[in-house]
């Protein structure tokens, strides 16, 4: 046979696949190894197939192919576009960056030092172990004299902090030593913040699918405190361990607004495919979050832009 006709109907699938579970990934059930929450997590990457149909349309000459390859662009330009193309206020009132700094961290002055170097008002770090821990309070404790750790997540701030708290997210059968979230306020020169620095319990990927019910657990806890916080302003700043798009950390981010543009992949730190370290907001408007250079962490930092309403 000649032209690319054989080959139109496989094109035409594969973009309509492609499109279809951009759009309709919610569908995609999570009830067997959360095989949902895991296209989720890596939902902008479906993108990648579009240029990869796209070339073999043009090797089969499908005229046809390549049109339906336009179905999934204007999809992900639907979804993702903003992430990509939108322009961030100029203003804005108080910067924040979050990083997980790794337990097992070679240089934690290093990583520290990079820290300080954003001027973010707000330094939030999981993974903050006790050996460590005095090593950011040296480094920090000039820019960020204000400070509030519970177990291994901390708080630096430029400013003062008050009502500090345990926040308890434990998953059944954690330990009472798992202890990963805390709130403060902070008195922010456009006003007070509640704030709240969290780590959910890590995911697995292994022969059983997508281990993530602990983590989930822990997000439906923190999200019913977060309903329950009176704050007028609040942010949650942390490594959820996932993404916005996944479900599983729905009863969280239902209740908060994510950054309206910045991918900030922040995950592995080598290669980062994912951001799974959040700045989210109530009340107050996330404009823009970045990712930053890698310190030495398995994460990288994200830096976000927060507007005060």
């Amino acid at each position: 046979m000649r032209g690319g006709r054989p080959w139109d109907a496989w094109l035409l699938g594969g973009a309509v696949g492609v499109a279809g579970l951009l759009t309709l990934h919610s569908a995609v059930p999570n009830g067997v190894g959360r095989l949902g929450s895991l296209l989720e997590t890596f939902l902008p990457w479906l993108g990648v197939a579009v240029p990869l149909l796209a070339c073999l349309a043009v090797l089969k000459r499908s005229v046809a192919g390549l049109l339906a390859c336009l179905v999934p662009v204007a999809v992900w330009l639907w979804m993702f576009g903003g992430l990509w193309f939108s322009s961030p206020p100029e203003s804005y009132d108080l910067t924040v960056v979050q990083h997980n700094v790794a337990d097992d961290n070679a240089d934690p002055a290093r990583t520290a030092r990079a820290l300080r170097a954003t001027r973010a008002g707000l330094v939030a770090v999981q993974e903050l172990t006790p050996a460590r821990r005095p090593v950011f309070e040296d480094v920090l404790g000039t820019s960020h004299p204000h400070r509030a750790v519970h177990g291994t997540v901390g708080l630096w701030s430029a400013w003062p902090l008050a009502d500090v708290r345990p926040v308890d997210i434990r998953p059944e059968g954690f330990p009472e030593s798992w202890r990963r979230a805390l709130r403060a306020t902070v008195a922010a020169p456009g006003g007070e913040v509640a704030v709240y620095v969290v780590h959910l319990p890590s995911v697995r990927l292994g022969p059983t699918g997508f281990a993530s019910a602990a983590r989930d657990e822990s997000a439906a806890l923190l999200g019913a405190r977060i309903a329950d916080d009176p704050a007028g302003r609040l942010l949650v700043v942390g490594d959820l361990n996932g993404t916005v798009q996944d479900r599983g950390l729905g009863p969280l981010t239902s209740r908060l607004d994510a950054p309206a543009s910045g991918f900030a992949f922040s995950w592995p730190a080598a290669v980062p495919v994912a951001r799974i370290d959040q700045v989210l907001g109530r009340g107050v408007e996330v404009t823009e979050v970045s990712a930053l250079d890698a310190t030495g962490s398995d994460h990288r930092p994200v830096l976000g832009r927060v507007l005060l309403r």
